[in-house]
């Protein structure tokens, strides 16, 4: 003991001092020739960063309150390509496409990146046991462009340039001889909205939060429509385990109509 506290004495070392602080997290955006990183000191001191209210806040059920800065105001570099691959800390992967955050110049929904000030950090997400900081991306009047529930990456850690889903993963695609509006191709896109954030069919998409749903074997192969269903509508209700992260999808996120679709598209897959 006494030896130690001479090495303490000469080297002035003190446990617990001088330690490196933590990496302050940052947001990088991988948009045009170079990618950019921003920390939330930075975005919460640009000038057009605002106090932004929204209403029916996706992650936290509730009316929220951010500091904000638009999306399209990181957006610098001239975009020359169709989708904004927004990936989250713990694996969520949404796929936006362009337009939509494009039509917030017209009237449309308005894509905001929320920044959790260290001084006042946002509350615990339900049933989580952390915020949906550091950053978020929101959607201002979101009914206006039809914003999915998945199009609100939490937690959000890069935005990336990307081409669209069916360009990138081919097989995750419905034959080109089906018709426009067939229940199987409308099913493509609801799937690609609310379901690639988290897996992926036959290999497509980015996410690895829950399992593929294209192989090994197509969820159809092992279980009925109905009991399909219900596991969408509520996971809790057919199956449940402590590490369970799939919530339920209400009919105001996935409608009927657009359920029985998302079905014919799993039914399709699962034989073709």
């Amino acid at each position: 003991m006494f030896a130690f506290l001479v090495v303490l004495l000469i080297t002035g070392f003190s446990p617990g001092v001088g330690a490196a602080p933590a990496a302050e997290p940052v947001l990088t955006l991988s948009i045009g020739t170079e990618a950019r990183r921003f920390t939330a000191a930075q975005l919460l001191r640009r000038p057009d960063a605002v106090e932004l209210t929204i209403p029916d806040d996706v992650a936290y059920g509730r009316a929220m309150k951010y500091r904000a800065v638009p999306l399209l105001g990181l957006m610098s570099v001239g975009p020359a390509f169709d989708t904004l691959e927004a990936r989250a800390a713990d694996g969520f992967v949404s796929q936006i496409p362009l337009a939509l955050v494009e039509k917030g110049k017209a009237g449309g929904a308005k894509a905001w990146i929320a920044i959790e000030d260290p001084v006042a950090p946002w509350p615990i997400l339900p049933g989580r046991t952390a915020s949906a900081g550091p950053f978020y991306l929101v959607w201002e009047n979101p009914e206006r462009s039809g914003i999915g529930s998945e199009q609100w990456p939490y937690q959000l850690a890069s935005l990336t340039e990307a081409e669209s889903p069916a360009h990138r993963w081919p097989q995750m695609v419905v034959d080109s001889s089906l018709p426009a509006d067939g229940p199987a191709r409308r099913g493509q896109a609801v799937f690609t909205t609310q379901c690639l954030p988290c897996h992926r069919m036959k290999g497509a998409g980015a996410a690895d939060v829950g399992p593929d749903l294209g192989r090994p074997m197509n969820p159809l192969q092992y279980l009925t429509a109905k009991g399909l269903r219900s596991l969408i509508r509520d996971p809790k209700a057919v199956r449940t385990w402590p590490q369970q992260q799939m919530p339920g999808f209400n009919d105001t996120m996935i409608g009927e109509a657009d359920l029985d679709a998302l079905i014919a598209y799993l039914a399709y897959m699962a034989t073709h």
